[in-house]
């Protein structure tokens, strides 16, 4: 590698590493004739898969020259960093060397907008188009889609793509017009309605006829930056409730405002960003998706601010106290999901033994619950008292004690003490 491009990867890595909107889940691109790589197997970051493995990928910008200025983008035109720009050669040539090292299961490639939007997803395409047909490169591609390019260059690229997204940015349209007042979430909502069309189309053609290309078989998916204007809580969740409704998305990520500027629009937060606040987005995120939440549920007009103590669900089920104990031997397995200390795989397992016979304590905590959790929601064939005896503050104060005292001793028996 010469000295010059590794300068390039240096500057465009470290550019890429702001978009988390990387995860290669959902792919099955399979290697044909003899290939390089494998998109069915696995996705320098790392990243996970629906199932947990852990992936690398190639995360790179083809460029951080851009022509917007973004209050909240390091890549703003009016910053003053260094630019740098890989020719459509060069990240081929790092995406293959590096895959035949090991190194890396995918690729991850975004860009500035420089010129025009068309531009820049042709070049963009001309990549992944070389990497497939030139280079017989079968493995993970995560393509962002440039908003305003055209229709036929996105969907041109999602013949050659796994995954495609496109970044929201603001959770609202008065967020990105305060501080990207040249964007509009229209355009981000356009392609996303196009690929999407194109995804069901092309599944309708495979019903017909026999041979019909892949098109972005991984799926779309967003990012919002969190905390950078003063949204609630329910305002992102409703956005991205509404996204996954709309749009079907794969994902959406939320990403902690890392502060980078000293632009008077933006919020004062110390140097860190607020990752507290964006796990709990995720938590929700994930009991919408999984655990069969509807969003109004757990964030309205009387919560519009997620706990920050307490994980969402938990939160859920002290507010509802009213449908609490549950009885594990015959609840359903819907509201099983509901209960806190236990997950979707510790939920099918109690439905599975419980026919076997009643379901007691130590059985549940052989399956997995978190029965210190748990067990105040909960009545099984040996529960010792009855939840109702307790008032909601009083249990979390109980969770919050026990969560606590689990991180009191080290491995060497010593106290840590807590302020």
């Amino acid at each position: 590698m010469s000295e010059r491009l590794r300068e390039k990867l240096s500057i465009l890595a470290d550019a890429a590493k702001y978009d988390v909107s990387c995860s290669s889940s959902g792919s099955d691109r399979k290697n044909t004739n003899k290939g390089i790589g494998n998109g069915h197997h696995s996705g320098i970051c790392h990243t996970y898969t629906e199932d947990g493995r852990c992936v690398s990928l190639l995360k790179i910008l083809l460029t951080n020259h851009c022509i917007f200025d973004c209050a909240y983008c390091v890549s703003r035109k009016s910053n003053d960093i260094e630019r740098a720009a890989f020719t459509v050669d060069e990240v081929v040539e790092l995406t293959m060397n590096f895959y035949r090292r090991n190194f890396i299961e995918g690729l991850f490639l975004s860009s500035g907008i420089f010129k025009n939007a068309d531009y820049t997803m042709e070049r963009l395409l001309r990549v992944v188009k070389k990497l497939r047909l030139e280079q017989n490169y079968n493995g993970y591609i995560h393509l962002k889609t440039i908003p305003g390019a055209s229709e036929e260059l996105i969907k041109e690229a999602g013949l050659y793509a796994d995954r495609m997204s496109i970044n929201l940015e603001m959770p609202t349209e008065t967020g990105l017009k305060l501080l990207a007042p040249d964007k509009s979430h229209k355009d981000v909502i356009k392609p996303l309605g196009f690929v999407q069309n194109q995804i069901v189309q092309f599944k309708v053609e495979k019903k017909l006829i026999k041979s019909v290309p892949k098109f972005v078989p991984a799926g779309q998916s967003t990012q919002m930056v969190i905390g950078a204007t003063p949204e609630t809580d329910k305002e992102i969740m409703y956005t991205a409730d509404a996204f996954y409704k709309n749009f079907a998305l794969r994902r959406v990520y939320y990403s902690g405002y890392i502060p980078i500027s000293n632009d008077t629009r933006m919020p004062i937060l110390g140097t860190q960003p607020p990752l507290l606040r964006e796990n709990r987005l995720y938590q929700t995120d994930w009991l919408m998706r999984f655990y069969g939440f509807k969003v109004q549920e757990i964030l309205n007009d009387a919560n519009p601010h997620l706990e920050i103590d307490i994980d969402p669900k938990l939160s859920w089920a002290l507010r509802n106290l009213k449908h609490f104990p549950v009885d594990i031997n015959t609840a359903p397995y819907r509201m099983i999901l509901r209960i806190p200390g236990i997950g979707v795989m510790s939920a099918q397992k109690i439905v599975q033994a419980r026919q076997f016979g009643k379901l007691h304590i130590y059985q549940l905590k052989n399956i997995g619950v978190a029965y210190s959790r748990a067990k105040h929601f909960i009545k099984c064939a040996d529960t010792p008292f009855q939840m109702k005896d307790f008032q909601a503050t009083q249990i979390k104060a109980f969770i919050l004690a026990e969560s606590q005292s689990k991180y009191l001793k080290t491995d060497s028996n010593q106290l840590i003490l807590f302020k």
